[in-house]
């Protein structure tokens, strides 16, 4: 009774269950989940809680899982608990898939768990996972390699599907559960699949663990305190992570762009955290991505040189840093390229293949609006000085273009670089030509030196770029 007690007050202080919950409990048949069971039973009445009980068959060792599945619906059934029992053909699934057993047997478990959960109305899912398994799992992610949010371990309380999966065990050990089912009298099963080292779970608990507890009895102990001061660091540095997204970066639903300067000053622990943060929101995986590419993108983003870059990151996203912009954003392909003719007196031209428009002019002095004139998107020809008819196209390598007061000509490129126009701007902005094939203009950047308005001017082309 001390051990429910214990319980009770864990998910007092921790808010694991609250009064009235309708409760999905995972029975597996083995001593962790049985004890679990009995004791939210016992404390059901006084906490007016709603129990379910659910049991997974996944078929893996025949005529024991049809025993243990058995037991575990007459047992629910003596309480007077709704049981629900699934079989999950985890074998045929692992063959289809190709996927890792345990991961498959999670996969499928944890879908079956929802469904039950979602037809009983429980807004709870408790599991049977204790300290030891904390400890295990500690071992596990520190072997293969993890960073601090690994180090948390499991979660007592995490939301998934609009369901709260609680672990009201996760602070008792393994031998203080089996204790309290021998004093209470609680039949369970073992499984005899726990015993197989060819499951690297089943290696640390029977191998690795009790070798390291040679140098240390209490490691156990030890890696349960670690996983509970990482779990309230992780916590802060999370919430550290989040304010600085609402702070500096601007989304939408397929980009998210920020100061690079600002970024830079942001402490590198929390820079780290931002990538992984802005890439889940993107629905890259952040964490799935390892400590290597990680840097890599940080460094991107962080060193001085270069000033523009492009650094594709998987799953269609790329990264792309323009001057002090960065943005991580759904990786676009070029616009094909184009060339359409614009007669005199036409008064408009579409581009489709960039979705950019060119309005046209043509008249005299009077009829051309001052303030248009004076537009970064607006500029002025002498109609009587070009060659037509133009040509708009797309940009093509090695194009230079005369400017005012500059001998010879310059390319594209620089102008470009010159002006800060990013790059991922470029493909878009159209070149305009007159018939002998000399750039007249790139709108809304730099207008050449051909065709220029003087007082003797008497016709005139006017063209807006939108």
């Amino acid at each position: 009774m001390d051990l429910v007690a214990n319980v009770e007050m864990d998910v007092r202080e921790q808010r694991l269950l609250q009064a009235g919950d309708r409760i999905l409990v995972a029975v597996s048949g083995g001593p962790d989940s049985v004890a679990l069971l009995h004791i939210l039973f016992l404390l059901s009445g006084r906490w007016n809680w709603k129990l379910t009980v659910a049991h997974v068959n996944h078929l893996f060792r025949g005529e024991e899982s049809e025993r243990e599945a058995a037991f575990v619906a007459q047992w629910a059934e003596r309480l007077g608990i709704p049981c629900e029992v699934g079989r999950l053909d985890v074998p045929q699934y692992i063959e289809d898939t190709g996927k890792n057993p345990q991961a498959a047997a999670r996969e499928l478990r944890y879908g079956f768990l929802h469904q039950a959960a979602s037809l009983h109305g429980a807004n709870k899912i408790a599991l049977a996972h204790h300290a030891d398994d904390q400890a295990e799992t500690m071992l596990m992610r520190l072997l293969r390699g993890t960073g601090p949010a690994g180090l948390a371990g499991i979660p007592v309380l995490r939301s998934e599907q609009k369901v709260e999966l609680v672990r009201p065990l996760l602070r008792i050990y393994k031998s203080e559960i089996v204790t309290y089912c021998e004093a209470a009298g609680l039949t369970y099963y073992t499984d005899s699949s726990n015993l197989d080292t060819k499951y690297f779970r089943n290696e640390i608990r029977l191998e690795v663990l009790p070798y390291l507890q040679r140098y240390n009895a209490q490691l156990p102990q030890s890696l349960n305190r670690l996983s509970q001061m990482m779990t309230v660091e992780n916590d802060y540095l999370e919430q550290q992570t989040r304010d600085l997204w609402e702070q500096g970066v601007a989304q939408e639903s397929d980009f998210a762009k920020w100061s690079r300067n600002w970024f830079a000053r942001v402490h590198v622990a929390l820079q780290r955290r931002l990538i992984k943060l802005i890439l889940n929101y993107l629905a890259l995986e952040g964490d799935s991505i390892d400590f290597l590419k990680l840097e890599q993108i940080r460094e991107a983003i962080v060193r001085d040189e270069p000033s523009n870059l492009s650094l594709y990151l998987g799953n269609d996203l790329v990264l792309t840093r323009e001057y002090d912009g960065i943005m991580i954003h759904n990786y676009v392909v070029p616009p094909l390229p184009y060339q359409y003719p614009v007669h005199r007196g036409q008064p408009c031209l579409d581009i489709p293949e960039t979705g950019m428009r060119i309005d046209c002019r043509w008249g005299s002095r009077e009829s051309v609006s001052n303030d248009q004139q004076r537009s970064a998107s607006t500029t002025l020809f002498d109609a009587d000085h070009l060659a037509l008819p133009l040509q708009v196209r797309s940009r093509q390598e090695g194009d230079r273009m005369q400017l005012f007061g500059l001998n010879g000509s310059k390319k594209v490129k620089d102008i470009f670089i010159d002006t800060k126009i990013p790059p991922s701007q470029r493909q878009r902005i159209p070149v305009v030509t007159d018939a002998l094939g000399r750039i007249l203009w790139l709108p809304g950047v730099r207008r050449s030196s051909h065709a220029p308005v003087t007082d003797k001017t008497e016709r005139f082309l006017q063209m807006t770029f939108t």
